[in-house]
C-alpha cells in the first residue's frame, strides 16, 4: 500500500474515538465505557512521540469537553497530564510486554479518572456510583485489541 500520512490516518482514529465516546449506552453500562479517545492518544504518542505531545493532548481534550459537555478544560487538563507522562516514559511503554503495557493503561486511565474526580468534585458534581472507577479495568482488558488494530493500521499505511 502507499504510505498514507498521519495527518490522514490519525484524525480519522480519533474521530472514530470520538464516536465511540458519543455511542449511546444502557444507563447500567455506561460506567464500563472504556476511554478510547485516552487510549487512542496513549497508542499515537508511544508510536509518533515526535508528532503527539501534550499542546495536541491538550486541543483533543476540548474538543472532547465540547462533545460531551462537560465543564471547559476538564478534560483537556487530565489528557495533558497524562500524555505527558506516556512522552516522558514512551521508550519504556514499548519495551514492555502486552500484560504490562495494559496494566500501565489501566493506571494512567485510574489518573484521568481520579483528575476528572477531583476537578468535579471542585464544582460540586461527583459521581454518585463507585462504578465511576470502572473505566479503568475496561480500558484495561480493551488495550490489546485496540493496540493490535491501530499498529495493523500504522504498520499496513506505512503511518510515520
Amino acid at each position: 500500500m502507499k504510505r498514507a500520512p498521519s495527518l490522514i490516518i490519525v484524525p480519522c482514529v480519533l474521530i472514530v474515538a470520538f464516536l465511540l465516546t458519543l455511542l449511546p449506552m444502557p444507563g447500567w453500562t455506561v460506567w464500563l465505557r472504556p476511554a478510547w479517545v485516552l487510549m487512542v492518544l496513549i497508542y499515537w504518542t508511544m508510536n509518533l512521540p515526535y508528532r503527539m505531545n501534550v499542546g495536541f493532548a491538550w486541543f483533543i481534550g476540548i474538543l472532547l469537553d465540547v462533545l460531551t459537555g462537560t465543564l471547559l478544560g476538564e478534560h483537556a487538563i487530565a489528557l495533558s497530564i497524562v500524555i505527558y507522562l506516556v512522552v516522558r516514559w514512551d521508550s519504556r511503554l514499548r519495551m514492555f510486554l502486552m500484560l504490562q503495557q495494559a496494566l500501565c493503561v489501566m493506571l494512567l486511565v485510574f489518573l484521568y479518572q481520579f483528575i476528572l474526580f477531583c476537578v468535579q468534585g471542585f464544582i460540586g458534581q461527583l459521581p454518585k456510583s463507585p462504578l465511576y472507577w470502572a473505566c479503568s479495568f475496561t480500558s484495561m482488558i480493551v488495550w490489546p485489541w485496540i493496540w493490535m488494530m491501530l499498529e495493523n493500521m500504522r504498520r499496513r499505511f506505512r503511518v510515520v
